[in-house]
């Protein structure tokens, strides 16, 4: 018997602005930090934020659907095991510095997605006026990005953690590892390891006062510097590239693995964590989708394994293998060794 097709999957992905939205808007609101432990009605709700109690019925229904909030049998409301982890402010991998990131950022830009296809260019900064996305002067980049940042790769980090065995390693070098959430993440599982996070001077001290948070200030030193123009710090065990290189176009992406692979000694490696598009090109969704946004802000995309891997063996680098860092925001590591100088 044949199924004929609906549009019903055309109207889920036309709703997925709203179900952003309602994500966003309940996390700017801070109702999972809210909920934490407890439970609201919406009359109760509707009275803590000074609104109706149709917005907050219909916002919250929107959250209950999305699985993101309970309903009781008494009509109180509570978070879901997946928002109370990663939702609430505080958590170790508190996720909604990210979603404040994309709201603020990326959600307007993307009603220039056309222009942005167009143009071949950056809609969300003018590159008329500044090298790239990464200045001191924007006050969403200094405000959300690097919380957003931290928010999208502790996850990844205690994921890479779980997954490589680094209990031989010593030193690593984290480029451009701004927001400290892999310096962080490292250092909390492994006690003898001491980190260098290499950034821009003013992501560095923007980072500076996460890192004596963690009580780790005797073990993550922060170095500023630009990875274009200025060496990266040598004599680590292991270089350190997470959610970098897909905001750069190819031939600058490879600058960046040049200086890294000076930086290493023969034996080390080089770890490459991103959401790598397959090699068919034809997903994954979430890959394809990050890549897609590149437009918005950036000169780069996803790049794939064969990419990587050709342009690591100009460089004297061999990719060992690939680690799948299952229900991480990146991914996968590629996972390479320096061979020959």
């Amino acid at each position: 018997m044949n199924v004929p097709n609906v549009p019903l999957p055309l109207l889920d992905l036309t709703f997925g602005v709203a179900a952003f939205k309602a994500l966003a808007v309940a996390t700017e609101l801070g109702v999972f930090t809210e909920l934490s432990g407890t439970s609201a009605t919406v009359a109760v709700f509707a009275e803590r934020h000074g609104i109706e109690e149709r917005p907050a019925e219909l916002l919250l229904t929107a959250c209950t659907a999305l699985g993101l909030l309970l309903r009781d049998d008494a009509g109180a409301y509570r978070n879901t095991d997946l928002s109370e982890e990663f939702l609430v402010r505080g958590r170790p991998y508190y996720f909604g510095g990210w979603v404040t990131l994309f709201d603020q950022r990326d959600y307007p830009a993307l009603s220039g997605l056309a222009e942005a296809l167009r143009g071949n260019r950056p809609v969300s900064w003018d590159p008329q006026r500044q090298e790239s996305m990464f200045v001191p002067a924007d006050p969403v980049m200094v405000e959300h990005f690097w919380e957003g940042m931290h928010a999208l790769s502790a996850f990844t980090a205690s994921r890479l953690s779980e997954r490589l065995d680094l209990g031989e390693v010593r030193s690593v070098l984290d480029v451009g590892g701004g927001g400290g959430a892999f310096a962080v993440e490292l250092c909390r599982c492994l006690p003898e390891l001491r980190v260098t996070i290499f950034d821009l001077p003013f992501v560095c001290e923007l980072t500076r006062p996460r890192i004596t948070a963690a009580g780790l200030a005797d073990r993550v030193d922060l170095v500023g510097g630009d990875f274009f123009t200025d060496p990266l710090p040598e004599g680590h065990d292991i270089v350190l590239l997470s959610n970098i290189l897909h905001d750069w176009g190819e031939a600058d992406a490879q600058r960046i693995l040049t200086g890294c692979a000076k930086a290493l000694p023969r034996g080390g490696a080089l770890i490459i964590c991103e959401s790598f598009v397959d090699d068919d090109k034809r997903g994954p969704l979430s890959a394809a989708l990050i890549s897609l946004t590149m437009l918005l802000d950036t000169w780069g995309r996803n790049y794939t394994v064969p990419e990587y891997t050709a342009w690591l063996a100009e460089r004297g680098l061999e990719t060992e293998r690939v680690v799948c860092l299952e229900g991480a925001p990146t991914a996968r590591a590629l996972i390479a060794r320096k061979t020959r100088t």
